[in-house]
């Protein structure tokens, strides 16, 4: 707090008129008595990144102690006072704009956002709803204190009844305070329904508007008894308001560009898995945040065989999605022609990817599989073994160990041979599912041998089933509790 003595002779009234239209040391400066002044030091107000540091007068200032009522207050205090309001509020602004800055994924920003909002405002309860102008998406309503139920009551209010679905629709008088609902004339009937069955009697609406990105939401926040915010709460709001969709419109496009991507990837994957007599098939695939070169195939064989692939290329991102399409077209086109012979077809495939992208290099896992027989051939290039799962064995297969495709100037390893018995069920994956976990390899292996050990008797016919319950037991947090950029793939195959 600055010290400023009580002998500078300041007009208080003309200090307040003058600092609407000035700063605080412009103002001192001009209601300074004439002559030499008093050598003083008064550093600027701290700078937030968007944020204006001319603030409305603080409406909470501390009330000055009750000496001698004839006394009039002393000039320094008022001002003392009052840049301590401003601080303090800069402050404040400055914290919860590093808090929203930390969030990285959209439903975190939008829950920062309602709640620094109701905090500036004096609120309880209120909602964003997001639902950019563009019409790009993606479009979500997301509550503070108010449960599922409670944002479907509020969606059945008519649309321009609400001050949040008329800023939504562009129209002029949606920004602004509704003091008292229930007490307002010409409220909509749904509007005062809803207003008290969930027990809130007043709102305030503000857009959620950018310059380049446009108009983007709204948020409001609900009291649950009439009120409104103060002036000083307002420019708070609205200041915090700029800045936090600045940041959303980051994350919206960082989102969307993330969406595409994983769009892209499900595309290059097989639409659905083909039906052989003698086996069933299942498959799950998550794409990374950035996108990245996982992935598998099954594809029926003549003579009433079936092929299975999974694989990975390295890097992520478009790229590395590109990649991988192509890399799976070709392993598709080297199986029909040689797929009884799995060495044949990765060693074709390794001399295309050396040949076409020198830069890249891929793991790569194919079966050639005759479901009658029950027998499986297969080879893999730098891959994980696959993981034969029945009641009375659950172990790796004993695959040869080599290089990934592209790392040697002529790849080829020998081929090993699987003979599953009826009822059990061959799971093949890619490192994303071990890397995932955040621990070394070898205990991921564990824990993975271990989800396939428990997964229980009765879902053992299912193989869509085994591939959940070890997705969820590998990975009891959630598929994205580590921070990872690998994707992952699971490929069942359950032999009748």
């Amino acid at each position: 707090m600055l010290d400023i003595g009580s002998h500078l002779r300041v007009d208080v009234d003309a200090l307040i008129a003058a600092q609407n239209d000035m700063g605080v040391c412009d103002a001192i400066e001009q209601n300074a008595p004439g002559g030499k002044a008093t050598a003083m030091s008064a550093p600027h107000l701290p700078k937030v990144a968007g944020i204006d540091p001319a603030v409305p007068t603080p409406a909470h200032t501390v009330a000055p102690i009750p000496a001698d009522r004839t006394a009039p207050p002393a000039p320094g205090a008022l001002i003392q006072d009052r840049l301590a309001g401003w601080v303090s509020d800069l402050t404040t602004l400055h914290e919860l704009t590093e808090r929203l800055a930390r969030s990285s994924g959209l439903e975190e920003t939008l829950k920062e956002l309602l709640s620094a909002g109701a905090a500036l405002v004096g609120a309880r309860r209120g909602l964003v709803v997001l639902e950019p102008a563009d019409g790009l998406g993606p479009s979500t309503t997301i509550g503070l204190g108010l449960a599922h139920a409670d944002l479907g009551h509020i969606e059945t209010v008519p649309r321009s009844a609400t001050s949040y679905g008329r800023i939504l629709d562009g129209l002029p008088d949606g920004e602004g305070a509704h003091p008292d609902l229930l007490g307002e004339e010409g409220l909509d009937p749904r509007h005062r329904e809803v207003a008290a069955r969930l027990g809130y009697a007043a709102s305030y609406a503000v857009p959620l508007a950018a310059e380049a990105a446009g108009r983007l939401g709204a948020a409001v926040w609900l009291y649950d008894e009439p009120a409104e915010p103060v002036e000083r709460q307002r420019h708070l709001v609205g200041l915090y308001a700029r800045y936090a969709t600045e940041h959303l419109a980051r994350i919206l496009e960082l989102e969307r560009a993330r969406a595409q991507v994983a769009t892209i990837a499900e595309e290059l994957l097989p639409s659905r898995l083909p039906r052989v007599a003698g086996v069933q098939l299942a498959a799950r695939h998550r794409t990374c945040p950035r996108g990245g070169g996982d992935w598998y195939d099954a594809l029926p064989l003549p003579e009433g065989a079936l092929g299975l692939a999974v694989g990975s290329v390295t890097g992520s991102g478009p790229s590395a999605v590109a990649a991988m399409g192509r890399l799976r077209a070709s392993l598709r086109a080297y199986a029909v022609m040689e797929g009884e012979d799995p060495v044949a077809v990765l060693s074709d495939l390794e001399l295309l990817l050396r040949l076409t992208e020198p830069a890249r290099s891929a793991t790569a896992l194919f079966a050639y599989c005759e479901p009658a027989r029950h027998k499986i051939v297969l080879a893999g290039a730098g891959h994980t073994p696959p993981l034969l799962i029945g009641e009375r064995r659950t172990e790796f297969v004993e695959t040869s160990l080599s290089a990934p495709l592209g790392m040697l100037s002529c790849w080829e390893a020998p081929s090993v041979e699987v003979e599953p018995a009826p009822g059990e069920t061959v799971l093949l994956y890619t490192d994303g599912l071990l890397h995932r976990t955040g621990e070394p390899m070898d205990r991921a292996f564990a824990r993975l041998h271990s989800a396939a050990t428990s997964v229980p008797k009765s879902i053992r016919d299912d193989p869509g089933a085994i591939a959940d319950h070890v997705l969820r037991t590998v990975l009891p947090d959630g598929l994205d509790a580590v921070d990872s950029g690998e994707d992952i793939v699971l490929l069942t195959a359950r032999f009748d």
